[in-house]
């Protein structure tokens, strides 16, 4: 049986997850594509933000800070209380969040499958502008385009965590922490782009072994 270490270091493409071939195909993409997707879509907002409505350039900015911090709220509220489930969960659900996360926590190491499909996360974005829209109206353009850029970031973290060896610097404790909530315990550390959400709804790691186990791992 291979230790927690050794699934870290070894887990590479999975099985698939459908046995349609176009349904499969479509749960992969390249990690550039959403990234690109979401920063031209973000762009495009704060233009039209600055060219179509009154929202001065000074408020486009606080907006644009506000949304992506959103994001954050938003990631971590969705990582820790839909994407895993209690344990009384029903069993409809439990499948529906094993497709949506605990897939990527079976075969973490799967490059394809470390952001939502862009057919998903295009649908979504597109909701989230009209309910924005409707709370916010004309301040809403400038709100997603942080909480997009927000996801983009994200990406580029999680991406990054997964497929790199850390760095040597204050950043190798998103290494940590992520190595942690995957490979020892999965009810904690739910920030992946950042630890503020855990530091608030107190889910950091309690022990200094948990931390060093953490960092055996990702050596």
């Amino acid at each position: 049986m291979k230790t927690i270490t050794e699934k870290f270091k070894s887990n590479g493409e999975a099985p698939p997850m459908f046995e349609n071939k176009f349904l499969n195909r479509l749960t992969k993409t390249h990690i550039a594509t959403p990234i690109v997707i979401f920063m031209t879509y973000s762009v495009a907002l704060l233009w039209y933000t600055l060219v179509k409505t009154d929202v001065s350039a000074l408020a486009v900015i606080g907006l644009f800070v506000l949304g992506t911090l959103g994001f954050t709220f938003a990631e971590y509220v969705v990582h820790r209380w839909i994407y895993h489930p209690p344990h009384d969960a029903s069993e409809g659900y439990k499948e529906f969040t094993y497709n949506m996360h605990g897939f990527h926590h079976d075969y973490p190491k799967d490059k394809k499958r470390l952001a939502m499909p862009p057919v998903l996360a295009i649908l979504i974005s597109t909701v989230l502008l009209f309910f924005f829209e409707l709370i916010l109206q004309q301040y809403a353009f400038a709100y997603l385009a942080g909480f997009v850029v927000g996801y983009a970031m994200y990406l580029v973290v999680h991406y990054t965590v997964h497929m790199y060896p850390p760095p040597k610097s204050f950043l190798k404790a998103l290494w940590v922490n992520h190595a942690l909530h995957h490979y020892s315990k999965d009810n904690i550390l739910f920030g992946v782009s950042q630890p503020l959400w855990d530091h608030i709804f107190r889910t950091m790691p309690k022990s200094t072994k948990d931390k060093n186990r953490a960092v055996e791992i990702i050596r």
